[in-house]
């Protein structure tokens, strides 16, 4: 099979792959369908995540058909139309009955990290049936590849862990993807003001028609004054880190009010500032966290109610032959207007 392989900092190529095989009796294989890409494999693109070794195949989105399961999966059979969760479970360890499935003691976050992923033709999901949700007939798979990881990682991340509440003024650094699941997940509990801050113009026209009350653009280093300004120097209830830079995290320290939280979702592969001698006495709440996926199932009703409608997001068409070009409109969101992009496998 033809997948895309990291090896090393900077350098990927689409290739020729073994196709996985069932390795466990609780594995899948999936034939994948629609995948993408995250701002988090241009993380590792950069060298930010040293677990990802050369030879990986990355990618931990997507949807397609399954191919072959294990003799213990009773969830799932061949022909079965399925989302990939981007993080494994084996839903029996300590972590896994504390809801905590990225720290699954035998999964979490794995797929184009630690195991091969799924930017490829083919892809192996281990503990499939706690890591894969059926597709019904008629389903928009395009919009539902947004459910492997940006919509529950924006949503549990960013949302429930910023502990947004009705009428509520949150700051979300950052409208790339990850941000903007953030932007209309906080919508389910009606804050008052939600306000957008990015770099990129077209990125801040879209967090608008998608609900932000204000957008700024931080590129003038005046980002913190135009918040303070907007919040009459009271700051926000909740700032979201969407980016995973330093100079995103310390604007959201600036701007989170007293008694409020700052929360973290950006994959950060360098350190940041932590400006104690100022927060000490706030009575902030700062969280981190890798999402867990279970709000997935929640989500999955919502999409298909069409309360939320992620489809938004993407904005770029691909064949998943022609990854190498779909990664370089990616990495340059800004030129190319790029939000999400689809990858469609056409041997499906």
């Amino acid at each position: 099979m033809k997948a895309l392989v990291y090896h090393g900092p900077g350098k990927k190529a689409w290739e020729e792959k073994p196709k996985p095989v069932i390795k466990e009796t609780t594995d899948a294989v999936v034939k994948i369908f629609k995948t993408t890409i995250c701002g988090t494999d241009l993380h590792i693109m950069k060298g930010d995540l040293p677990a990802v070794i050369d030879g990986t195949i990355i990618g931990h989105e997507g949807v397609g058909v399954v191919e072959e399961v294990g003799s213990a999966v009773s969830s799932f059979k061949k022909g079965d139309h399925v989302i990939i969760s981007c993080i494994t479970s084996c839903g029996k360890c300590e972590y896994c009955k504390k809801g905590m499935y990225s720290h699954c003691t035998d999964g979490g976050w794995i797929l184009g990290n630690l195991i091969d992923g799924c930017q490829a033709e083919y892809v192996r999901i281990p503990h499939a049936d706690n890591s894969l949700y059926p597709i019904p007939a008629g389903a928009d798979e395009e919009a539902l590849v947004m459910l492997s990881d940006i919509l529950p990682t924006g949503f549990e991340c960013g949302v429930l862990n910023g502990q947004v509440k009705p009428g509520d003024t949150i700051a979300i650094v950052g409208a790339g993807p990850i941000g903007l699941a953030a932007l209309l997940t906080s919508q389910f509990y009606t804050p008052a003001e939600i306000i957008v801050i990015d770099l990129d113009d077209n990125r801040l026209a879209v967090a608008k028609t998608f609900g932000a009350t204000h957008t700024i653009n931080s590129s003038d280093g005046k980002a913190v004054e135009a918040v303070m300004k907007l919040t009459n120097n009271k700051g926000v209830d909740t700032a979201i880190e969407a980016v995973g830079m330093t100079a995103t995290f310390a604007i959201c320290e600036a701007i989170v009010t007293v008694g409020g939280h700052l929360a973290n979702i950006g994959v950060h592969g360098k350190s940041v500032t932590l400006h104690m001698e100022r927060l000490w006495s706030q009575n902030i709440t700062i969280t981190t966290r890798l999402v867990d996926t279970v709000t997935t199932p929640m989500l999955f009703k919502t999409v298909q109610s069409k309360k939320i409608e992620p489809k938004k997001l993407i904005t770029h068409h691909f064949k998943l032959d022609e990854i190498v070009k779909a990664y370089d409109t990616f990495e340059n969101a800004g030129r190319e207007k790029a939000l999400k992009v689809i990858l469609t496998n056409e041997q499906v």
